[in-house]
Protein backbone atom coordinates (compact mmCIF):
# COMPACT_ATOMS: atom_id res chain seq x y z
CA UNK A 1 0.00 0.00 0.00
CA UNK A 2 1.49 3.48 -0.65
CA UNK A 3 -0.08 6.41 0.77
CA UNK A 4 0.36 10.41 -0.18
CA UNK A 5 -0.20 12.40 2.82
CA UNK A 6 -1.83 15.46 2.56
CA UNK A 7 -2.74 16.97 5.70
CA UNK A 8 -2.06 15.26 9.27
CA UNK A 9 -5.55 13.60 8.80
CA UNK A 10 -6.31 13.77 4.84
CA UNK A 11 -4.30 11.33 2.29
CA UNK A 12 -4.77 9.50 -0.71
CA UNK A 13 -4.36 5.52 -1.39
CA UNK A 14 -2.71 4.89 -4.71
CA UNK A 15 -0.86 2.01 -6.95
CA UNK A 16 1.11 3.30 -9.20
CA UNK A 17 3.56 1.16 -11.44
CA UNK A 18 6.23 2.98 -13.98
CA UNK A 19 5.98 2.30 -17.86
CA UNK A 20 8.18 -0.36 -19.27
CA UNK A 21 7.92 0.88 -22.61
CA UNK A 22 10.52 3.94 -24.24
CA UNK A 23 8.81 7.10 -23.77
CA UNK A 24 5.27 5.31 -23.00
CA UNK A 25 2.92 7.47 -21.40
CA UNK A 26 0.85 6.29 -17.46
CA UNK A 27 -2.67 5.93 -17.42
CA UNK A 28 -3.98 7.31 -14.56
CA UNK A 29 -7.38 5.90 -13.32
CA UNK A 30 -9.79 8.40 -12.19
CA UNK A 31 -12.62 6.68 -10.20
CA UNK A 32 -16.40 7.33 -9.91
CA UNK A 33 -17.97 8.43 -6.25
CA UNK A 34 -18.41 4.24 -6.19
CA UNK A 35 -15.75 3.03 -7.54
CA UNK A 36 -12.23 1.89 -5.94
CA UNK A 37 -8.75 1.69 -7.75
CA UNK A 38 -9.25 -2.04 -7.83
CA UNK A 39 -12.21 -1.66 -10.06
CA UNK A 40 -9.14 -0.91 -12.46
CA UNK A 41 -6.67 -3.49 -11.25
CA UNK A 42 -8.69 -6.80 -12.07
CA UNK A 43 -7.98 -6.78 -15.70
CA UNK A 44 -7.28 -2.77 -17.58
CA UNK A 45 -4.32 -2.04 -15.05
CA UNK A 46 -2.28 -5.51 -15.89
CA UNK A 47 -3.19 -5.61 -19.68
CA UNK A 48 -2.24 -1.54 -20.17
CA UNK A 49 1.52 -2.58 -18.33
CA UNK A 50 1.33 -6.03 -20.40
CA UNK A 51 1.58 -3.82 -23.15
CA UNK A 52 4.65 -1.36 -21.69
CA UNK A 53 2.36 1.68 -20.31
CA UNK A 54 2.51 2.77 -16.94
CA UNK A 55 -0.79 2.81 -14.44
CA UNK A 56 -1.52 4.88 -11.41
CA UNK A 57 -4.97 4.01 -9.57
CA UNK A 58 -5.37 5.60 -6.55
CA UNK A 59 -8.75 6.44 -4.06
CA UNK A 60 -10.24 9.35 -3.41
CA UNK A 61 -10.42 11.27 -0.14
CA UNK A 62 -13.47 9.63 1.06
CA UNK A 63 -13.02 6.28 -0.59
CA UNK A 64 -11.50 3.14 1.26
CA UNK A 65 -7.97 3.96 2.80
CA UNK A 66 -7.93 7.46 1.82
CA UNK A 67 -9.31 9.46 5.35
CA UNK A 68 -10.53 13.03 4.92
CA UNK A 69 -11.04 15.54 8.25
CA UNK A 70 -13.97 15.83 9.65
CA UNK A 71 -16.14 18.70 7.72
CA UNK A 72 -14.15 18.69 4.83
CA UNK A 73 -16.37 19.15 1.59
CA UNK A 74 -15.49 16.09 -0.74
CA UNK A 75 -16.49 18.07 -4.22
CA UNK A 76 -15.55 18.53 -7.42
CA UNK A 77 -13.24 20.66 -6.74
CA UNK A 78 -11.32 19.05 -4.00
CA UNK A 79 -10.95 16.36 -6.14
CA UNK A 80 -9.97 17.60 -9.47
CA UNK A 81 -7.38 19.29 -6.77
CA UNK A 82 -6.00 16.05 -5.41
CA UNK A 83 -5.91 14.51 -9.12
CA UNK A 84 -3.56 16.97 -10.10
CA UNK A 85 -1.32 17.10 -6.68
CA UNK A 86 -0.88 13.48 -7.06
CA UNK A 87 0.15 13.29 -10.72
CA UNK A 88 2.41 16.38 -9.62
CA UNK A 89 3.87 14.83 -6.87
CA UNK A 90 4.75 11.04 -8.08
CA UNK A 91 5.86 13.38 -11.29
CA UNK A 92 4.00 11.09 -13.63
CA UNK A 93 5.28 11.85 -17.22
CA UNK A 94 2.60 12.08 -20.04
CA UNK A 95 0.21 11.04 -17.86
CA UNK A 96 -3.27 9.65 -19.90
CA UNK A 97 -6.70 10.42 -17.79
CA UNK A 98 -9.12 7.79 -17.92
CA UNK A 99 -12.13 8.73 -16.02
CA UNK A 100 -14.97 6.53 -15.26
CA UNK A 101 -18.48 8.58 -15.47
CA UNK A 102 -17.40 11.47 -12.93
CA UNK A 103 -14.41 10.98 -12.95
CA UNK A 104 -14.01 11.94 -16.56
CA UNK A 105 -15.83 15.18 -15.16
CA UNK A 106 -12.76 15.86 -12.53
CA UNK A 107 -10.15 14.33 -14.88
CA UNK A 108 -11.28 17.37 -17.39
CA UNK A 109 -11.52 19.76 -14.78
CA UNK A 110 -8.07 18.96 -13.87
CA UNK A 111 -6.56 19.85 -17.46
CA UNK A 112 -8.90 22.90 -17.94
CA UNK A 113 -7.20 24.19 -14.91
CA UNK A 114 -3.91 23.54 -16.35
CA UNK A 115 -2.39 19.72 -16.16
CA UNK A 116 -0.51 18.73 -18.67
CA UNK A 117 -1.81 15.71 -20.15
CA UNK A 118 -0.96 13.67 -23.35
CA UNK A 119 -5.05 12.49 -23.52
CA UNK A 120 -8.17 12.23 -21.64
CA UNK A 121 -10.36 9.66 -21.97
CA UNK A 122 -14.12 10.02 -21.08
CA UNK A 123 -15.75 7.09 -20.16
CA UNK A 124 -19.55 6.96 -19.70
CA UNK A 125 -18.69 10.70 -18.43
CA UNK A 126 -21.03 13.11 -21.29
CA UNK A 127 -24.27 14.27 -20.16
CA UNK A 128 -26.06 17.18 -19.09
CA UNK A 129 -27.85 17.68 -15.60
CA UNK A 130 -31.65 17.88 -16.59
CA UNK A 131 -34.19 17.95 -13.97
CA UNK A 132 -34.37 13.96 -14.74
CA UNK A 133 -30.68 13.35 -13.88
CA UNK A 134 -30.83 15.72 -11.15
CA UNK A 135 -33.91 13.89 -9.73
CA UNK A 136 -31.86 10.71 -9.66
CA UNK A 137 -29.19 12.39 -8.11
CA UNK A 138 -31.35 13.82 -5.09
CA UNK A 139 -32.96 10.28 -5.00
CA UNK A 140 -29.29 8.10 -4.79
CA UNK A 141 -29.05 10.04 -1.72
CA UNK A 142 -32.25 9.30 0.04
CA UNK A 143 -31.94 5.83 -1.12
CA UNK A 144 -28.92 5.65 0.80
CA UNK A 145 -30.06 7.11 4.08
CA UNK A 146 -32.90 5.15 3.87
CA UNK A 147 -31.46 1.80 3.04
CA UNK A 148 -27.56 2.42 2.00
CA UNK A 149 -25.82 0.35 -0.78
CA UNK A 150 -27.98 -2.89 -0.42
CA UNK A 151 -30.88 -1.25 -1.59
CA UNK A 152 -28.99 1.33 -3.99
CA UNK A 153 -27.72 -2.01 -5.68
CA UNK A 154 -31.05 -3.35 -5.96
CA UNK A 155 -32.89 -0.82 -7.14
CA UNK A 156 -30.22 1.06 -9.93
CA UNK A 157 -28.24 -2.15 -10.87
CA UNK A 158 -30.62 -2.59 -13.41
CA UNK A 159 -30.50 0.72 -14.95
CA UNK A 160 -26.42 0.77 -15.30
CA UNK A 161 -25.63 -2.43 -16.59
CA UNK A 162 -26.42 -4.39 -19.68
CA UNK A 163 -28.74 -7.18 -19.58
CA UNK A 164 -25.78 -10.18 -19.92
CA UNK A 165 -24.49 -8.81 -16.98
CA UNK A 166 -28.15 -8.44 -15.57
CA UNK A 167 -28.62 -12.11 -16.65
CA UNK A 168 -25.85 -13.84 -14.91
CA UNK A 169 -26.03 -11.67 -11.57
CA UNK A 170 -29.63 -11.23 -11.25
CA UNK A 171 -29.83 -14.05 -8.17
CA UNK A 172 -27.25 -11.76 -5.78
CA UNK A 173 -30.00 -9.07 -5.81
CA UNK A 174 -33.48 -8.13 -4.23
CA UNK A 175 -33.02 -10.58 -1.69
CA UNK A 176 -36.30 -11.36 0.96
CA UNK A 177 -33.71 -11.51 3.86
CA UNK A 178 -31.44 -8.39 3.15
CA UNK A 179 -31.19 -6.45 6.26
CA UNK A 180 -31.34 -2.58 4.84
CA UNK A 181 -28.95 -0.33 6.51
CA UNK A 182 -28.89 3.21 6.29
CA UNK A 183 -25.72 4.58 5.31
CA UNK A 184 -23.68 6.49 7.55
CA UNK A 185 -23.84 10.21 7.24
CA UNK A 186 -20.22 10.72 8.39
CA UNK A 187 -18.87 8.53 6.49
CA UNK A 188 -16.99 9.52 2.70
CA UNK A 189 -19.36 7.61 0.76
CA UNK A 190 -22.11 10.31 1.92
CA UNK A 191 -19.74 13.00 1.98
CA UNK A 192 -18.88 12.08 -1.69
CA UNK A 193 -22.70 11.32 -2.68
CA UNK A 194 -23.94 14.69 -1.13
CA UNK A 195 -21.47 16.64 -2.75
CA UNK A 196 -22.05 14.99 -6.12
CA UNK A 197 -25.31 17.30 -6.83
CA UNK A 198 -23.63 20.15 -7.07
CA UNK A 199 -20.68 19.48 -9.44
CA UNK A 200 -20.51 22.11 -12.15
CA UNK A 201 -20.82 20.21 -15.90
CA UNK A 202 -20.68 23.46 -17.62
CA UNK A 203 -17.48 22.29 -18.88
CA UNK A 204 -15.68 24.03 -22.07
CA UNK A 205 -14.73 21.38 -24.09
CA UNK A 206 -14.22 23.47 -26.81
CA UNK A 207 -10.65 24.33 -24.81
CA UNK A 208 -9.80 20.94 -24.48
CA UNK A 209 -6.00 20.78 -25.33
CA UNK A 210 -5.09 16.97 -26.17
CA UNK A 211 -6.57 14.28 -27.80
CA UNK A 212 -9.38 12.22 -26.33
CA UNK A 213 -11.81 9.30 -26.20
CA UNK A 214 -14.95 9.04 -25.70
CA UNK A 215 -16.20 5.40 -24.59
CA UNK A 216 -19.91 4.85 -24.28
CA UNK A 217 -21.68 1.66 -23.09
CA UNK A 218 -24.85 1.95 -25.13
CA UNK A 219 -26.92 0.29 -22.21
CA UNK A 220 -26.85 2.85 -19.79
CA UNK A 221 -30.25 3.73 -18.60
CA UNK A 222 -29.52 6.36 -16.32
CA UNK A 223 -26.79 8.69 -17.99
CA UNK A 224 -26.68 7.72 -22.35
CA UNK A 225 -28.82 10.56 -23.86
CA UNK A 226 -27.60 9.58 -27.56
CA UNK A 227 -28.34 13.00 -28.62
CA UNK A 228 -26.40 14.81 -25.57
CA UNK A 229 -23.74 12.75 -26.57
CA UNK A 230 -23.26 13.56 -30.11
CA UNK A 231 -23.82 17.03 -28.87
CA UNK A 232 -20.81 17.21 -26.28
CA UNK A 233 -18.52 15.05 -29.16
CA UNK A 234 -18.98 17.92 -31.43
CA UNK A 235 -18.30 20.11 -29.17
CA UNK A 236 -14.30 18.71 -28.60
CA UNK A 237 -11.66 19.85 -30.94
CA UNK A 238 -9.75 15.80 -31.28
CA UNK A 239 -11.39 13.10 -30.74
CA UNK A 240 -12.57 9.68 -31.13
CA UNK A 241 -15.41 7.63 -29.94
CA UNK A 242 -15.74 4.28 -29.24
CA UNK A 243 -19.55 2.50 -28.74
CA UNK A 244 -19.66 -1.06 -26.73
CA UNK A 245 -23.06 -2.32 -27.42
CA UNK A 246 -24.11 -4.49 -25.24
CA UNK A 247 -22.65 -3.24 -21.88
CA UNK A 248 -23.91 0.07 -19.76
CA UNK A 249 -22.06 1.77 -17.06
CA UNK A 250 -19.47 -0.05 -15.16
CA UNK A 251 -17.58 -0.54 -18.27
CA UNK A 252 -14.39 -2.24 -16.29
CA UNK A 253 -16.32 -4.46 -14.78
CA UNK A 254 -18.90 -5.48 -16.96
CA UNK A 255 -16.86 -5.37 -20.57
CA UNK A 256 -13.12 -5.03 -19.65
CA UNK A 257 -12.21 -6.43 -23.19
CA UNK A 258 -13.39 -3.91 -25.37
CA UNK A 259 -12.23 -1.48 -23.23
CA UNK A 260 -8.88 -2.58 -22.79
CA UNK A 261 -8.62 -2.68 -26.59
CA UNK A 262 -9.78 0.87 -26.84
CA UNK A 263 -7.66 2.07 -24.27
CA UNK A 264 -4.32 0.24 -26.28
CA UNK A 265 -5.57 1.79 -29.68
CA UNK A 266 -5.63 5.22 -28.28
CA UNK A 267 -2.32 4.63 -26.44
CA UNK A 268 -0.68 3.47 -29.25
CA UNK A 269 -1.47 6.59 -31.30
CA UNK A 270 -0.25 8.97 -28.52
Amino acid sequence: MSYLRISANDGLYYEHDAPSGADAPTFVFVNPVSGTAQQWQQDVGPALRDAGYGTLAYNFRGQPDSPFSPGTALNDTLIAGDLRLIIETLEIKRPVLVGLSIGGLFATQSHLAGLDVAGLVLINTLRQIGPRIAWINDAVVRVMEVGGPQLMGDMMTPLLWGPDWLAANRKAFIKPDTDYQPLDKNSGTYNLLKNMGAADWNVDYEHIACPVLVIMGLNDRVFFDAEVVDKLVGRIPNVRRVDVENAGHMLPAEAPQPLISALLSFGQDL
